[in-house]
Formats: structure tokens, C-alpha cells, sequence
């Protein structure tokens, strides 16, 4: 055991420093002043291990530090004191608690790391299992425990209830694991946290309309009822563990696994296209009569409908569902109509970090690499600045209309809900509302069609290339995750962001045309 957990760690160390010495090489600027022979200088080879070390420790508190910090900050200026915060803490840890048990197994993640270990290197499966996801549960109960204590007091918990939840989450990851493996034995089919089913995802939507909507209608978990919950996953936990010890097939699973998801083929971009012909038409007759790149685009378009389209619909087929259940529920119980009246007239920034979740701009723009660009980039001419800039602007269009279906349910949504409950004063805030979210979805549309043509990630191999892609895309995130905590007047916000988009939109085409030509390539 003990030799199959130094082997772990040197593997995933070895791992991590070849990654940062990549990210660096990968990085704007940085690249520019690193040599050539970039693993073979010992320097940058202990720098790379001492940034190693610090992220594992900086790993046992630092993510939940700041998921727990996020709570907080939710529940401190988000539902203006109708609830103690030790009640909408623990209803909204619940929520998120269970979304976690099934979202972060670690169990069922087909990492490389366990490829390279138990594929390549041979080691024990079961052994590697025991030491790794053992050591994974640790960080999980050791982490929370440094934070919940912190928080003592911000949060008004009782330090035994502090001690108990990093036990209580614990548990409940392990027991559905256990439940997984008891799956495995009876199906044959492994769980993929990476590859989560429609039923699944629908379930883990719910959880989160639970957990951050039940409070802005003034509903909550009471606190005996969440309380009792924690502690019931502490039992639930102990028979999880019994069945990951007990379990002898993990070797087997994680075959499984890497089959489904076949993420260490040599050929990947044939895997990737081979796995999306279900959703590819093979209809001869569709056509088109545009020419150029417009036609180009079309048929890309129409052959492609099911996997740029199908997703948004659905989308858009959700809000309809949810926006006449609030109208409905605005009906029912008229005692909550004052407080969704205020949420839509001050919560307009909240939408931000929706409109970011639904966008469908990385998967437009995986799919045109893997499925168009991947060939077309090996042609000089399609890297010229008129031409990169002509079909710019015709992906552009098509992707704003894949995104501005479920952004006009949304913004049509939120300005009935508005007119139901009270109304405004001013009924430009009706305009506003429909104009911004529409706007929102705009942006994140250019954004990331842009961020494409400037740092095309994309090796032959479909793999993402770039550190400065993933700097973007994590920056990304969290301004739109920032936005959730600001507060302020619809007609302010989204005249803001009105003006925000089309200043956003000039600059992007102007980058493009006179950047993507060197950047519009292969990686290497």
C-alpha cells in the first residue's frame, strides 16, 4: 500500500509539473521569453515542483474556501434577512451537497492520471483506488473542517455541527459511490460523472432551483429537517466505505469507463467525429444555394442542426415551462408577488451568470473545429484577413441565433413575471429587460467566437492547446460568477449593458481581422 501511494503521487506530480511547464510554454508573452528546451532546464523543472507542492496544499482548502465563501455571500445580501443564516446556510449546503455527490465523485472521473496507472503502469487497481480516493475523501473531511471552523462564527453554527458536516459531505459522496458500484454489479454499466445523463441532469436542475429559488420566493428546509439530513449521511457514509473496500472489480470499471469516453486514443479526432455521427445528418439531398462561405456555412448549419440546435431548444423549451409556473405560482400565492417584483427590478445582473451557464459557444466552436476547421486550416486561403473576417461574421450570425432563442423566452419571460406582480413605473424597464438579455447573450456569443479565432486552442488531436485559452475562459467565469452578488436598478444595468455589448462586438471584429490570421492555425 505504502509503495503503491509514493507511486501515485510521483505519477500525478510528474503529471502536474509536465502541465505547468506546458501551460507556461502555451502562455501569451511568458512563451516569448522561455527557451526552447523547456523540460530539459532543471530551473523551471524545481520551480514547476515547487508550484506542484503548494497547489496541493493550497488544494485541501482553497475550493472549498471559496464554495463556502460563495454561500455566504448568498445568503448574507441575497434574500435581505427573511431567513436566520444558519437555516439558509444549511438549506442551501443540502442542495448543493447533493449536486456535489454526483457532479465530483473522483471515483468515476476517467482521468489520465488513472489511466497512465493502471493501464500503463500496471499497478493494482483496487490498491490504487483504496489510496487514491482515500486520500481524496481526507482532503474532502480535513478541508471543510479548517473552513467550517473559520466560519464559525460568520455562519452562527455550533462548532459540533461544524465538526460534523465535513463528515456528513463525505458520506453522502461515499455512500452514492457505493451505490454506483452496486449499480456496476448489477448492470454492468459504469457511472461517468463527465458523461451525466438527461434524467440526471434534469435532477441536479432541480437541485438547484431548490437550493437558490425556494428562498427568493420565502421557502426554506427548516433546520431540524436539514440537520437531521447531515446527520443521517454520516451512517450512510460508513456503508459507503465497507463497499468501496469490499469492492474487487474496479480494474473492470475503469475499462468501462475509458471506453465510453476513449480519451487516450491515438486517432481522438476520429473518435470525436465517430461519436457525433449519430447527431450528424447523412441526408444527401440538403443543399444550398448561397455561395462561398455563406454556403459553406449552411450546409454546415443544416447538417448540424441536432447538436447547435437541439440543446438550445430544449433550453428554450425549460424557460417556457418555469416562466409560466412563476406567472402561475404569482396567482396562487399572492404573498410572494411584492418580493419576485423586487427581485426582477434590482436582480438584473443575476442573469449574467445564467445567460454564461446556457450559452452554447464552446460547443459551436468545438464543433466547427472538429467537424470543419479541422481540414479547412491546413489551406492558405482560409487564412486570409478578408476571408477569416467574412466567415467571422457568418458564424457570428448563426451562433447569436442558436443563443437568442432561449434569451427571448427568458427576457419575454421575466417581463411578464414583471407585469403580473406589480408592474413598474417606468415601462421602459419592460424594453429594458427583453433588449439586455438578448444583449447578454450577444456578448457571450462574440466572446467566445472571438477567443476562438484569436487563440485557436485545438491541436490535430481535438485537445485544448492553449494556457492563455483556459486563463480567458476561468477569468470568464468568474466575473459572471462576481455578477450574482451585484445589485442594481434594471434601467441602469441594462442600459449599461446595452452599451457594453455593441462597444464589445466593434473591438472583436476589429481584433479579429488584424490578429486571427496568425493565430487562426493549428496547434502544435
Amino acid at each position: 500500500m505504502n509503495k503503491t501511494l509514493k507511486i501515485s503521487f510521483a505519477l500525478k506530480n510528474t503529471y502536474r509539473v509536465n502541465s505547468i511547464l506546458y501551460a507556461l510554454k502555451q502562455t501569451l508573452l511568458i512563451k516569448m521569453i522561455l527557451p526552447s528546451a523547456l523540460y530539459g532546464v532543471k530551473g523551471l523543472k524545481i520551480f514547476a515542483n515547487i508550484l506542484s507542492v503548494i497547489w496541493e496544499v493550497i488544494s485541501f482548502f482553497l475550493g472549498k474556501l471559496i464554495y463556502l465563501g460563495c454561500i455566504y455571500f448568498i445568503i448574507a445580501d441575497g434574500y435581505n434577512g427573511f431567513f436566520p443564516r444558519r437555516e439558509l446556510f444549511l438549506h442551501m449546503l443540502l442542495f448543493l451537497t447533493i449536486i456535489g455527490a454526483f457532479l465530483n465523485t473522483n471515483l468515476f472521473n476517467p482521468s489520465k492520471e488513472k489511466y497512465y496507472a493502471v493501464f500503463l503502469m500496471r499497478m493494482d487497481a483496487k490498491q490504487y483506488v483504496l489510496v487514491n480516493y482515500g486520500y481524496a475523501v481526507l482532503k474532502v473531511i480535513i478541508g471543510f473542517l479548517l473552513i467550517m471552523l473559520m466560519m464559525r462564527s460568520l455562519l452562527d453554527l455550533p462548532v459540533w455541527l461544524c465538526v460534523m458536516l465535513p463528515f456528513s459531505i463525505a458520506g453522502l459522496k461515499l455512500f452514492v459511490a457505493a451505490t454506483s458500484l452496486w449499480d456496476y454489479e448489477k448492470r454492468g454499466f459504469s457511472y461517468n460523472e463527465n458523461k451525466l445523463g438527461k434524467f440526471l441532469w434534469a435532477f441536479v436542475a432541480l437541485m438547484i432551483i431548490l437550493a437558490g429559488g425556494l428562498p427568493a420566493v420565502g421557502l426554506a428546509v427548516p433546520q431540524i429537517v436539514s440537520t437531521s439530513l447531515f446527520i443521517a449521511f454520516v451512517p450512510l457514509g460508513l456503508i459507503g466505505v465497507l463497499k468501496v473496500i469490499r469492492f474487487n472489480e474496479y480494474k473492470a470499471v475503469f475499462k468501462d469507463l475509458f471506453a465510453q469516453t476513449q480519451p487516450f486514443e491515438d486517432k481522438k479526432t476520429q473518435a470525436l467525429r465517430k461519436q457525433s455521427e449519430k447527431y450528424i445528418s447523412a441526408d444527401t439531398s440538403i443543399t444550398s444555394n448561397r455561395k462561398g462561405f455563406e454556403y459553406l456555412n449552411e450546409l454546415f448549419i443544416k447538417r448540424h442542426k441536432n447538436i447547435l440546435w437541439s440543446a438550445s431548444k430544449n433550453i428554450a423549451y425549460a424557460c417556457v415551462v418555469l416562466s409560466v409556473g412563476m406567472i402561475i405560482a404569482s396567482y396562487l400565492f399572492p404573498e410572494i408577488k411584492e418580493n419576485v417584483n423586487h427581485l426582477i427590478l434590482n436582480w438584473l445582473p443575476y442573469f449574467v451568470f445564467i445567460m454564461y451557464i446556457i450559452n452554447r459557444g464552446t460547443g459551436f466552436t468545438q464543433a466547427l473545429f472538429i467537424n470543419c476547421d479541422h481540414s479547412l486550416l491546413t489551406y492558405p486561403f482560409y487564412k486570409q484577413p478578408g476571408m477569416i473576417l467574412k466567415l467571422f461574421a457568418v458564424r457570428l450570425r448563426e451562433i447569436m441565433k442558436i443563443n437568442a432563442l432561449p434569451a427571448a423566452v427568458i427576457g419575454t419571460g421575466m417581463s411578464l413575471l414583471l407585469f403580473v406582480t406589480g408592474g413598474t413605473d417606468n415601462v421602459l424597464n419592460y424594453a429594458v429587460i427583453i433588449v439586455s438579455i438578448l444583449c447578454m447573450s450577444a456578448f457571450f456569443s462574440v466572446h467566445y467566437l472571438t477567443i476562438y479565432y484569436l487563440m485557436q486552442p485545438y491541436n490535430a488531436a481535438s485537445e485544448i492547446k492553449s494556457g492563455t485559452y483556459q486563463l480567458v475562459k476561468v477569468a470568464t467565469y468568474l466575473v459572471c460568477y462576481y455578477m450574482i452578488q451585484v445589485r442594481m436598478p434594471t434601467i441602469v444595468f441594462g442600459t449599461l449593458t446595452i452599451v457594453f455589448c455593441i462597444l464589445y462586438c466593434i473591438v472583436a471584429c476589429v481584433l479579429v481581422y488584424r490578429l486571427a490570421p496568425k493565430t487562426f492555425r493549428l496547434r502544435q
